[in-house]
């Protein structure tokens, strides 16, 4: 196994990579300090947290164009998006003025009744401009919310905008420019000039955005629209390769393709074929695919508020850190419980008995990174007595070993990691349960409300990933079990975390498929700090964040989600996470071993202090 070099691509030499080589202790306590030594490496980062440069250099080009003095722009992928960028500026900072946020809303340049867009893939874009004292307010919405706009869909998009396909949507030859119609909340329905919360961004050139009369007409140097994103991307970008890789994907979420299969296969399956998740009255058209899978749970709990009305949320469990934000952030705040017990439980019983109500009640299966699994069978029995809906996260334990729908109204995942594994592109999906009794009113919500802003590019990409996925999920439980018995086997460690060893297994066990394993993901603990930066520095994986990857990958994770708040909720701050890969099972072993047989020396024979 290779290792990489601070600040590089992993996989190495990967475009749109979702992780980032940090392959020592000392480099992510530097990459956290915002020390220059480990920054000045960075090429890349997980997308949420680390704006790509594809996205980076199309944002510096809008706010040339059409920003003022110390402006910034962060891109998103529609004006629907860039609008909740804008609200959440102005409920942070509730003093802004009114022309000081701005949306620019870019189209592409076709002639409206050339049947162009009918076959082809249109890359609309949006961009939100700002002062740049709010940079770090936007960067949270970007982070929380996972709605920013993904590394393919910006490189396209600024190329297509350096050649005059992509214009100012005020400038562009579309009849019914000022009609178009975004999904979304009411106020989000009217064009951009009767838009009351945003004012539209003017380009400080007088010249029409800089392009001819003839590209405003409809063609750029004689070329339809159509024409220009072949000649880009051949036909990876035509409708139905779009279409069927997303009918693709959703059908693999549903449990319909319970083997691998390729995308024909995929396509040719009937609709009602028998599945995995065994819900009465499950389909295909329940799941709903995001580009990432903060997003999924960011657009879930804002389908719930718009469909049940402004309450709290409970986060139960010790939570990944955006979903607990999105939560505090967005609507009126939750209720925390971080042990994820059944104390806990018993504490959200009194507070119901005492006429408390609250929205839905999210969590994770099993948590990360301490994998232990909520009591789901007894949320849902509280659920139904109360009335709130559940909505539970499956990325850690995946659907092919646990079967959590019957327990939740929503389930959430990032198919980012385990379902695409190859660590090049990001995902998300949503699923409702049409047993829940707020089916109805969500699905009637989502009709209105959701917007599929997954790009083209992306959803190929991760259908392809994904047509291994069942053998994968096999071959990764094997490998994490075989680790956590050498790791459980050695008298320095302090605690394995893995579902299968959790006091919290039953509830695991509950929920398990009859064929299915623990999962890939187990977390370490040492008796101390040093021999945790011993194993973590020797240990001969693939070391960055992120998770569900085909090879191993370790991280901090601690120091690289909690930094400000270590050991929190009982998490230790030298945990070290283990994301167990595709290896060769011996031979993964042996690297395992070698890690803790330094971390033997060091405690043996010690460096001395100079």
């Amino acid at each position: 196994m290779s290792l990489n070099e601070i600040g590089q691509s992993i996989p190495p030499d990967t475009a749109h990579a979702v992780s980032v080589s940090l392959p020592t202790w000392k480099a992510n306590v530097g990459y956290e300090e915002g020390e220059e030594w480990v920054l000045s490496k960075m090429k890349t980062g997980y997308p949420r947290f680390y704006i790509h440069d594809c996205i980076a250099k199309f944002a510096e080009t809008i706010t040339a164009r059409y920003g003022g003095a110390g402006d910034r722009a962060m891109v998103f992928p529609s004006y629907c998006v860039a609008s909740r960028c804008v609200d959440f500026l102005r409920s942070q900072v509730p003093s802004l003025g009114q022309n000081e946020v701005r949306i620019v809303d870019l189209v592409p340049n076709w002639r409206p009744n050339s049947g162009s867009m009918n076959t082809h893939v249109s890359t609309g874009i949006c961009a939100t401009l700002f002062p740049d004292r709010l940079s770090r307010i936007a960067k949270s919405f970007w982070q929380h919310s996972g709605e920013g706009v993904s590394s393919r869909r910006a490189e396209f998009a600024h190329r297509a905008y350096e050649e005059g396909v992509l214009v100012e949507a005020k400038l562009a030859a579309v009849e019914t420019i000022n009609n178009r119609l975004c999904k979304g909340p009411r106020r989000y329905q009217k064009g951009p000039s009767t838009e009351k919360t945003v004012t539209q961004s003017t380009t400080k050139s007088t010249a029409v955005d800089g392009h001819s009369e003839l590209e405003l007409n409809g063609t750029f140097e004689g070329r339809e629209y159509s024409q220009y994103i072949e000649e880009r991307f051949g036909r990876n970008l035509d409708l139905s390769f779009e279409r069927n890789a997303k009918l693709a994907i959703r059908r693999r979420i549903a449990g319909s393709l319970t083997a691998d299969v390729d995308l024909k296969d995929a396509i040719n399956m009937p609709k009602n074929a028998e599945r995995t998740r065994q819900v009465m009255g499950f389909s295909e058209d329940d799941v709903y695919v995001y580009p990432t899978g903060m997003s999924s749970i960011f657009n879930a709990h804002r389908a719930l508020l718009a469909a049940r009305g402004s309450m709290k949320s409970i986060c139960f469990g010790f939570p990944y850190i955006d979903t607990l934000k999105v939560l505090q952030k967005w609507g009126p705040g939750c209720l925390f419980y971080g042990h994820g017990s059944s104390q806990d439980l018993d504490d959200l019983e009194r507070r119901l008995e005492g006429g408390d109500r609250f929205l839905a009640l999210f969590c994770e299966f099993p948590s990360n990174p301490l994998l232990k699994s909520p009591d789901l069978e007894r949320i849902r029995l509280i659920a139904n007595r109360y009335g709130f809906a559940i909505v539970v996260d499956e990325t850690i334990g995946n659907f092919m070993n646990v079967h959590v729908l019957p327990f939740a109204d929503v389930v959430v995942s990032s198919l980012t990691k385990v379902f695409s594994g190859d660590s090049n592109v990001m995902g998300g999906s949503c699923v409702l349960n049409p047993r829940s009794s707020y089916y109805r009113l969500l699905k009637d919500t989502l009709a209105v409300e959701y917007e599929d802003n997954y790009w083209a590019e992306d959803a190929i990409f991760m259908e392809r990933n994904s047509r291994d996925f069942v053998s994968r999920i096999d071959r990764i439980n094997l490998n994490a079990e075989a680790i956590c018995d050498v790791l459980k086997a050695h008298p320095r460690v302090k605690e394995v975390h893995y579902p299968k060893h959790s006091p919290t297994r039953p509830c695991y066990d509950r929920c398990r498929s009859p064929s299915g394993g623990y999962g890939g993901l187990l977390s370490i603990t040492f008796f101390s700090t040093p021999e945790a930066v011993t194993f973590f520095d020797r240990i001969e994986t693939a070391k960055g964040p992120s998770l569900g990857t085909n090879f191993t990958l370790c991280c901090p994770f601690t120091l690289l989600a909690h930094y400000g708040e270590l050991e929190w909720f009982g998490v230790e701050a030298d945990l070290v996470r283990v994301s167990v890969g595709l290896e060769d099972t011996s031979e993964l072993v042996m690297v395992f071993e070698r890690a803790l047989e330094a971390v033997t020396e060091f405690v043996q024979a010690p460096p001395k202090l100079q």
